[in-house]
């Protein structure tokens, strides 16, 4: 079939809108018709080759959709089911998915940094015939994917697609890096560097764990009201200002759970030197391939300070995004403010330019139809 798709060909390029064929779903895979993909920072990364992914590849990894074929021996979803799809797809036979630790599968790792599906190819080719791979197992800017079923999660059908797309990234890892990483606890003093999508759930998650403070640092100070409005009851521009000892003397001595949740090495600095005797440090955000940190880990032992790294929040997609649907349908999870824009596929590049240059306020999304 003929679908439409933002595909990247080269990095630190406009993507590419292109027409491109999808084969049908072979044995265990589903053809998904999206509704909405939100635009992560970590497709930003993709875009500008901090992460070297093979291209060409269409982008996108957090999406939402509505079955429309299975393959053979697909047993979990049917067509007309609503589903999300997630670039965590576990083989359930590695070491890592054995000790229940599916988000970070070595079984299904080299498919996903390649681009190809559990078999090793692809579905994909452009109007000369020649691959596309999928991004991520997902490619959320495409009209249509087909995706193997353990990428997919099921949902109700009243739960908005346009909420539901971000359940494939920004909510459960921000979300498991509080609750299944750092294991806030009440009281625990946190702050949070970086406030897009990611980073607002992660400031979510910790007011509704009742940490205090809850300090939101960002470079933009038109961040602050919605940082606020998701539960920060402190917020520094550390564009402006110093944010280490503002958080020393607000927190006395330092926090106890630093989050760094953009990858910028300046933050991370930063970060490290907010945290107090025996705090923790949790690396979500990706950190371009080719630079590093300068971190003094003479302190670790010292201060014993702990710095913790995670794939998609811990999450194990199966169990944790239904509970996460649970509770955005039962409780305040600001979803509504959550998403503050939708596009045109055909305004992607628009979009690339606004998340580069720091405009976006929120998550961004998608929308197909």
């Amino acid at each position: 079939m003929k679908i439409k798709a933002a595909v990247l060909r080269e990095y630190n390029k406009p993507l590419s809108i292109e027409e491109l064929d999808l084969e049908p779903p072979k044995e265990k895979e589903v053809l998904v018709k999206y509704a909405y993909t939100g635009f992560c920072h970590s497709d930003l990364h993709n875009i500008l080759g901090h992460t070297q992914m093979p291209t060409p590849m269409i982008q996108g990894h957090e999406a939402a959709g509505i079955v429309e074929e299975t393959g053979p021996n697909v047993t979990t979803v049917k067509k007309g089911d609503h589903v999300i799809a997630t670039f965590v797809v576990p083989c359930g036979k590695c070491p890592q998915c054995m000790k229940g630790m599916s988000s970070i599968c070595t079984g299904s790792f080299e498919n996903f940094t390649s681009g190809m599906l559990l078999d090793g190819t692809s579905r994909l080719k452009d109007k000369n015939g020649k691959m596309v791979r999928h991004g991520n197992y997902v490619s959320g800017f495409s009209t249509h994917t087909v995706i193997p079923e353990d990428g997919l999660i099921p949902i109700p059908g009243e739960f908005p697609l346009e909420y539901a797309c971000l359940m494939g990234c920004c909510i459960p890892t921000g979300w498991g890096s509080v609750t299944n990483c750092a294991q806030v606890q009440p009281g625990n003093s946190v702050a949070i560097f970086g406030l897009g999508g990611v980073g607002l759930n992660t400031i979510r998650a910790c007011a509704m764990r009742q940490a205090y403070p809850v300090v939101a640092v960002d470079l933009e100070e038109n961040r602050e009201d919605l940082a606020r409005e998701f539960g920060a009851t402190h917020f520094i521009c550390n564009q402006k200002k110093d944010p280490v000892p503002i958080i020393k003397e607000l927190t006395g001595g330092g926090v106890d759970i630093v989050f760094e949740v953009i990858g910028d090495p300046g933050a991370i600095v930063q970060a490290f030197w907010c945290l107090g005797m025996a705090g923790k440090m949790v690396i979500t955000g990706i950190t371009p391939h080719d630079q590093t940190t300068n971190i003094p880990f003479q302190l670790l032992p010292w201060h014993q300070i702990s710095i913790l790294g995670h794939n998609f929040g811990m999450t194990r997609s199966i169990t944790d995004i239904p509970k996460y649907v649970h509770m955005a349908m039962t409780q305040d999870m600001k979803l509504d403010k959550l998403v503050t824009n939708k596009f045109k596929l055909d305004d992607i590049n628009d979009v690339v330019d606004k998340m580069h240059s720091r405009q976006i306020l929120g998550r961004w999304v998608c929308a197909f139809d």
